[in-house]
């Protein structure tokens, strides 16, 4: 399995378990030496990305992850997923990008859309 691949792997398994709601196995597992984030209602580090985690799904204890898309060139790896915080809802399209070192994510940048109700064109978020 390529580099490439392997990254991609660690990206969703991060991401589904510590939204699936273990963020601690996820840190655990796939964090490295550091957490450097990029949106700005989120701070640096472990601990933040645990306290965020557990009050989204405190606040939205039915909320689903469905990554739709991930690519990886480098160290980057990118999703596009649905994030759906109540069943019946819209919920959001998100973009997430994360970079890699040794296997592990130190770093992450985040771009999020509510999904409308009613759109311009019949073809869809995802």
């Amino acid at each position: 399995m390529s580099q490439l691949e392997r990254n991609k792997q660690i990206v969703v398994d991060y991401y589904q378990t510590a939204f699936g709601g273990n963020p601690e196995k996820a840190i655990a597992d796939h964090f490295g030496d550091r957490y450097i984030q990029h949106n700005p209602d989120a701070a640096d580090g472990p601990e933040a990305f645990t306290g965020f985690v557990k009050w989204l799904r405190g606040e939205y204890p039915q909320l689903q992850l469905d990554i739709k898309r991930v690519l990886a060139e480098g160290d980057m790896v990118v999703t596009h997923s649905h994030l759906i915080l109540e069943p019946g809802k819209p919920g959001r399209a998100l973009a997430d990008f994360f970079r890699l070192e040794n296997g592990k994510v130190v770093e992450h940048w985040d771009v999020i859309q509510d999904v409308p109700e009613t759109a311009a064109n019949p073809n869809g978020m995802f």
